[in-house]
């Protein structure tokens, strides 16, 4: 017994560092499984629940989302960790509270988003907001932040740049996420207007069945993160660490792989397209390692 007890003290870290050493050592170790296999392995499950392939419980079942969400999101948690101090850890929190108060006045008032509600169990919810909320909204904002921080170089120095630049990203990339998961039925917009086009826009000019609205409320949501986000981090210590930190916008890559397969087999050309385009910006920053797949099954 005290043997066991001795070998379970070995594994707990002595230290933030050596906490934050162990967790980069089992994301490296396990890129493509986060990156590669879970997203895939999402796309699968999600599909077959929407085409009622798949049984009670398994169909959309809550837990299963939050669970693959949060694996997928572990790089980017892991790329920050090591670079968030006490002000970085009040603003990530002020970011949560922002996240829940946003998401509530939207399910409640249809502000600023459009009047929409959730269709599909994403997890426990309070006061019809999911709980799980911070995990779905903050990743988004930041990976866009840190994208374009690599792309413009010393032009994401100037703020109003920085601010515009990472708003379109986000924009771009709702433009992917909104699309299929209304597909899917994660939510659905009680006024997208009636479609035209075969349902690429609506007469409102929605999008997918997403409205214009929703976009709207999206450069609200990017310019309160952008503006948090620039005051609680050291801005040189994080673009320093996504430089030297191999697999801290996996997360993307997952979300391309994700939502870009999700469109397909829905018929969602262009924001499957769009999921390329993000993917090629990726790639382009060296952040997206086809060697992954190639040293997987090499």
């Amino acid at each position: 017994m005290s043997t066991s007890v001795a070998d379970l003290r070995e594994q707990v870290p002595e230290s933030r560092a050596e906490f934050e050493r162990r967790l980069d050592a089992l994301i490296v170790d396990n890129r493509f499984t986060i990156s590669v296999f879970f997203p895939l392995n999402g796309i699968v499950l999600l599909l077959a629940s929407a085409e009622g392939w798949l049984p009670e419980p398994l169909a959309f079942n809550g837990l299963l989302i939050l669970t693959g969400v949060a694996v997928m999101r572990a790089p980017l948690i892991a790329g920050v960790l090591p670079v968030a101090d006490r002000k970085a850890a009040l603003g990530v929190g002020l970011l949560t509270l922002y996240a829940y108060g946003i998401e509530y006045v939207g399910v409640h008032t249809g502000e600023p988003y459009g009047r929409f509600e959730y269709v599909v169990d994403l997890g426990p919810t309070l006061a019809g907001v999911p709980v799980g909320l911070p995990v779905f909204f903050l990743p988004l904002v930041v990976n866009a932040y840190l994208l374009v921080s690599l792309l413009l170089g010393e032009r994401a120095e100037r703020a109003l740049v920085r601010l515009a630049a990472v708003i379109g990203l986000v924009l771009i990339m709702d433009v992917v996420l909104d699309p299929g998961a209304v597909a899917l039925t994660f939510w659905r917009y009680f006024e997208p207007g009636a479609p035209v086009f075969g349902g690429l826009l609506s007469s409102q000019g929605g999008f997918y069945g997403v409205p214009v609205s929703n976009y709207q409320g999206w450069v609200l949501s990017a310019t309160v993160s952008v503006v948090v986000l620039d005051r609680a981090f050291d801005r040189e210590a994080l673009l320093e660490r996504v430089r030297d930190c191999q697999f801290m916008l996996d997360d993307m890559v997952s979300f391309v792989i994700l939502w870009g397969g999700v469109n397909v087999w829905f018929g969602n050309w262009v924001p499957a397209l769009v999921a390329g385009l993000i993917g090629v910006g990726l790639w382009r920053a060296d952040q997206f390692d086809t060697n992954l797949v190639a040293a997987e099954f090499g």
